[in-house]
């Protein structure tokens, strides 16, 4: 099965347009993940059923055990559902093989973590390269650090930059293929307020700027007023989904 990759989304200052009667970019329909250690099974997703926009930015709430990391890693094509379906573009993700996810998350999907997973030994502009060299129709590193503001800091080593200066270099690894789906894992899990406010802020006009859907999953109740719409797990169900009638700027969140 071959996953049709979109053509890449081109630069914008204006807000992505989120009106309705839109077709989703994704679609989950009962999606259940039932892991399995010798007798014991522990289901980690029951019966989820949602739609994710393009340009939307998204916000997973809910405590630890709840599903969020599963969910985020089936829409990533790092997992699969042993039930239900769920479909990127209309194509169906949940019966495709391992070369086919592997193109998928390759050219679709960006992926940031709350620990940063750079290379020590290589430059933020290197750290970087790996992806671009990799990728279809990628920025150029320098531009991809730009973004995530870090012009001045590109020559430097990880050991040579703060802990939020380092998740903006994963940041900017992560985007500079220009993903259609960007994946949030705690990506200010072990950062302090001031510091987190800058790594959302550049989550956000990644999300402004590229048109790219983020899903940002954190513990953080008070990050769910940056985002469109906020989705609340508990025991592997969404229980909730309210939309918010305005984004809050990451700078006015009170923190």
């Amino acid at each position: 099965m071959q996953i049709a990759v979109p053509e890449v989304p081109t630069l914008s200052c204006e807000p992505p347009n989120l009106g309705e009667g839109r077709d989703p970019l994704f679609r989950a329909r009962d999606l259940s993940k039932v892991y399995s250690t010798g007798d014991v099974e522990v289901r980690a997703l029951s019966a989820v059923d949602l739609d994710l926009f393009e340009a939307e930015l998204v916000v997973l709430l809910g405590p630890s055990g709840s599903g969020k990391s599963t969910l985020l890693n089936i829409l990533g094509g790092l997992d699969v559902p042993t039930e239900g379906t769920l479909t990127y573009r209309g194509e169906d993700l949940t019966h495709s093989d391992e070369r086919a996810l592997t193109q998928y998350r390759r050219e679709v999907v960006g992926f940031i973590f709350q620990f940063y997973n750079l290379i020590p030994s290589l430059t933020a502009r290197e750290n970087v390269e790996l992806i671009t060299e990799i990728s279809r129709n990628p920025m150029r590193p320098e531009e991809a650090l730009a973004m995530v503001g870090l012009s001045d800091r590109m020559d430097h080593f990880p050991s040579q930059l703060s802990g939020g200066e380092q998740q903006r270099v994963a940041i900017a690894r992560a985007i500079a293929k220009r993903p259609e789906v960007l994946l949030c894992d705690e990506p200010t899990g072990a950062l302090d307020v001031k510091t987190g406010i800058t790594v959302l802020e550049a989550i956000a006009r990644v999300n402004r700027e590229l048109g790219t859907l983020a899903v940002v999953i954190t513990h953080n109740a008070v990050i769910a007023d940056m985002a469109d719409r906020v989705m609340h797990l508990s025991d592997g169900r969404i229980t909730r989904i309210h939309r918010n009638r305005e984004r809050r700027q990451v700078c006015t969140l009170a923190w």
